[in-house]
């Protein structure tokens, strides 16, 4: 595969346009998905093929039971610590909270869980480089009342708004309770992260605040006719598994999940890991960047 050169002597150069002024287009993706070429690492070479072509890994008994009850008691801890906090994103609809933000730096038990070998040595060996954490976050959905979250490919934001110059960058979804198809489980078109989707619309100033609590962001957000093609070429993969597997997926596959009616309470465990010669520039397309606890900019 030929790799597009990135970069200029005054910045990168955006071979991932989006937010534009009149209409979507879906691209090949000019980068690869698997970057590493070092076959030795927690996956083996057809788990890796796999992900290469379909775009995501999933594992069983990744957490224990130890690991849950830490998470979620330190969610519990921290999210009565924080209070009114821009790291606690609540359900528009109930007050609920939705998202806890930076959760590797709120804990240390929860940033032990996310170094461990079995989690970051998956991203080390699926990037082919040294990774830092770009986000992490919990997201909650309770039984009855968990809203859903639209169709997306997180790359799209990241980059964006973010400044994050290539995919080369992947999410862990660790489930800190089962996740079923009828308590809101993640939804991905296989093969997807090997189209590039733009959306439309300019970026507003201070939008990361709006999207983050809302289920179908204005911006930000796929054409339905774009989804439609995608789901029509490859069809759409309900992620399920038991508390404490885990979800590699790219960080441009197209996703989403349906709100939770059920009683049975969803709640994951999202860490998302970036190649340290990925790092994060000027956002693409957005006068400024996000937060910190959204973007993490220091590569540690």
């Amino acid at each position: 595969m030929k790799i597009v050169e990135t970069q200029t002597a005054s910045r990168p150069v955006d071979v991932y346009r989006t937010r534009l002024a009149t209409r979507s287009q879906i691209e090949p993706r000019p980068h690869p998905v698997v970057w590493g070429t070092n076959p030795s690492g927690p996956l083996t070479p057809e788990q890796v093929r796999t992900y290469d072509r379909r775009g995501y890994h999933t594992a069983e008994g990744v957490l224990s039971d130890g690991d849950i009850a830490t998470c979620l008691s330190e969610v519990e801890t921290v999210t009565e610590r924080l209070g009114e906090d821009p790291r606690v994103i609540r359900e528009s609809s109930n007050g609920e909270v939705r998202s806890l933000f930076a959760v590797h730096e709120l804990s240390e038990a929860i940033a032990r869980i996310c170094s461990r070998p079995d989690i970051v040595g998956v991203a080390e060996q699926i990037l082919g480089d040294e990774v830092y954490v770009h986000q992490s976050r919990i997201n909650l959905k309770p039984g009855f009342g968990g809203g859903p979250f639209y169709w997306h490919s997180d790359f799209e934001t990241w980059h964006a708004e973010d400044g994050m110059p290539t995919p080369r960058a992947l999410s862990v979804s660790l489930a800190l309770t089962p996740n079923l198809t009828t308590n809101g489980a993640l939804m991905i078109i296989p093969g997807s992260h090997r189209q590039f989707v733009s959306c439309v619309g300019e970026t507003p100033e201070g939008y990361h605040e709006e999207s983050l609590s809302s289920y179908r962001p204005p911006f930000g957000t796929p054409d339905e006719a774009d989804v439609a093609r995608l789901s029509e070429e490859h069809g759409i993969d309900m992620i399920t598994g038991g508390a404490g597997s885990a979800l590699y997926f790219d960080s441009n596959c197209m996703h989403a999940s349906a709100g939770n009616i059920s009683p049975d309470p969803r709640s994951n465990l999202f860490v998302v890991f970036n190649a340290r010669s990925n790092s994060l520039g000027a956002p693409f397309a957005a006068s400024s960047a996000r937060p910190e606890h959204l973007a993490h900019r220091k590569v540690a």
